[in-house]
């Protein structure tokens, strides 16, 4: 398993929401770029970096930021938030992004969505799949930046892009995610179980590296972390082992 670190931006900064709620944010000091420098130091081959603007109004409003990280080299960026036309994706890989991921698009156009993954290939495009449990434990889909609910279970939409060679879905457990309460083991241990081809990225929730021991154990292919990283959680040591895989 590998750790990938989370830049979550807005307005250019570097955030974090409490379970996806904008109006609960927190600001960090460190700026993107010097954030990306730092895990880069620590030998992070690959990181996460959202777009929360671009989620919420559905354009990348940070693109002139992610592409100049994407420029500075290592880690290699996968990239989600407003990716929601085939353009978007186009041009953030052509600017070096290393993996786009879609997460709305998914739900409202699948078929479209399908058609990039077959053009750009299953490395390349990946989905981002934001859930809350229902009162049944069922993983009900949210989309535009966590605002909007569905009635799609994580279950059926994984399913629909299987036929088109989907490789990589990033899961967020919502009521985790900026919590620091740990992972949602069981969901991730499902997802895993009735898609063990699929290479799983964990968010929300982890706290240590006894979470990420956790994960691992679980068998997903990725754990994210933003929140426990920028507040320093983990000691390099740790931090090193995971970010290299």
């Amino acid at each position: 398993m590998r750790l990938l670190p989370s830049i979550d931006l807005r307005d250019g900064q570097c955030v974090r929401l409490l379970h996806g709620d904008f109006d609960a944010e927190t600001r960090y000091d460190i700026t993107p770029r010097a954030l990306h420098a730092r895990y880069r130091v620590l030998g992070a081959q690959w990181l996460h970096c959202v777009d929360l603007d671009g989620a919420r109004d559905g354009k990348l409003a940070n693109r002139a930021l992610i592409e100049a990280m994407a420029a500075d080299g290592l880690p290699r960026l996968q990239v989600g938030g407003g990716v929601r036309s085939r353009e978007v994706v186009e041009d953030l890989l052509q600017a070096g992004i290393g993996r786009v991921i879609v997460g709305s698009a998914a739900i409202e156009t699948p078929e479209e969505v399908a058609r990039w993954i077959a053009a750009y290939g299953p490395e390349r495009v990946g989905l981002a799949i934001d859930v809350r449990l229902d009162a049944d434990g069922l993983p009900r889909v949210q989309t535009r930046g966590w605002l909007q609910s569905t009635s799609a279970t994580l279950w059926d939409t994984v399913q629909r892009f299987i036929p088109d060679g989907l490789r990589h879905v990033l899961c967020t457990d919502i009521a985790r995610d900026g919590a620091l309460q740990g992972p949602n083991l069981g969901l991730y241990a499902d997802c895993v179980r009735r898609f063990p081809a699929i290479s799983w990225q964990a968010s929300g929730g982890v706290r240590d590296a006894q979470d990420l021991e956790a994960l691992s154990a679980v068998g997903v292919a990725a754990a994210i972390s933003g929140k426990a990283l920028l507040e320093q959680r983990f000691d390099d040591t740790a931090v090193v082992r995971w970010l290299r895989g």
